[in-house]
């Protein structure tokens, strides 16, 4: 039997090593979050729609403000909400004035979770990258900032 001799890896550029090298650290990284969520039986993007609805409080915050601030697009984010809502997690009422709009806001039991979630979360950052140095952690930031630019609109707080 003759062993076949590795392949080396081709690209068609470096923008598409770039590409398919963020898609797999993506994945990595993302498998370590999703252990950690599954065990509460959330999925990332409700954590993160959880967490802004946290930084928003007191006040409520609409589902279109609240969708377009998710790290990762919802297509369906009245589907989201639901599930959050059937946990008791978040609350959402139509203001008398409009309405077309909702407005969600997270209850104690979602706070309870989030402060239950926030040390692990942490733990789990560093399992991601705390292997890194600070000094290449803020440069990684700000050459993704800068791959994002163009494809963000103006208005985009990242």
């Amino acid at each position: 039997m003759t062993l076949s001799k590795p392949r080396t890896r081709r690209f068609d550029s470096p923008a598409q090593e770039a590409f398919l090298g963020l898609w797999r650290t993506y994945d990595r990284l993302r498998a370590l979050e999703d252990e950690l969520f599954a065990r509460h039986d959330l999925t990332a993007q409700q954590y993160n729609a959880l967490r802004l609805l946290r930084g928003q409080q007191p006040r409520p915050m609409l589902t279109l403000a609240l969708a377009s601030r998710l790290i990762s697009r919802a297509p369906d984010i009245t589907r989201l909400l639901d599930k959050l809502e059937t946990r008791g997690l978040i609350v959402r009422e139509r203001p008398a004035g409009d309405r077309r709009t909702v407005a969600v806001g997270i209850t104690a039991v979602g706070l309870a979770l989030l402060r239950e979630l926030d040390r692990d979360v942490r733990a789990c950052h560093e399992r991601q990258l705390g292997h890194m140095k600070k000094s290449d952690l803020r440069t990684l930031i700000e050459l993704l900032r800068a791959a994002r630019r163009p494809h963000e609109g103006p208005d985009s707080d990242w």
